[in-house]
């Protein structure tokens, strides 16, 4: 990353760079496409897809990249995180963490890695063990498909 200065002000330039790739916003972007034309158009997905959304609008909280919101329980059921191989255990352990805390309700997360093309599962109670699979129990779908 370059190193970029401002006088008086260290990290001022830093904390407005997006760390983003275009391949990672690639992947957010055709899952919010894939599964908003289900939930706008084709109206056979009851949760909205919002990327880069805060899980709870009343106070700071995680940022995942695409969350599957429920507008009438108030709810997040689904979130994917999409990462590079070598953020991969990061990302796993987050989305788990998220899960057992039960902070927010989340029943399911996904990890999926766009350098191995590999998809992670995690349900909520499964002991920290993941499934590598992009079959959604929650949606009935295979988030797969969008990619």
């Amino acid at each position: 990353m370059p190193n970029f200065r401002t006088t008086g002000l260290p990290y001022a330039a830093e904390e407005r760079c997006v760390y983003g790739p275009k391949a990672h916003q690639r992947i957010i972007a055709k899952l919010t496409a894939g599964l908003g034309y289900l939930h706008y158009r084709e109206k056979t997905l009851a949760l909205e897809p919002l990327p880069e959304t805060m899980l709870n609008e009343g106070e700071a909280s995680p940022v995942p990249d695409l969350i599957l919101y429920d507008n009438e329980a108030r709810i997040t059921p689904v979130i994917l995180e999409v990462c590079h191989t070598d953020g991969l255990r990061k990302d796993l352990r987050t989305v788990v963490s998220l899960i057992e805390d039960d902070e927010y309700g989340i029943e399911e997360g996904f990890v999926y890695d766009y350098l191995a093309s590999r998809w992670y599962r995690y349900r909520r109670g499964e002991g920290g063990l993941t499934t590598e699979t992009s079959f959604s129990e929650v949606l009935g779908l295979d988030l797969g498909q969008f990619l």
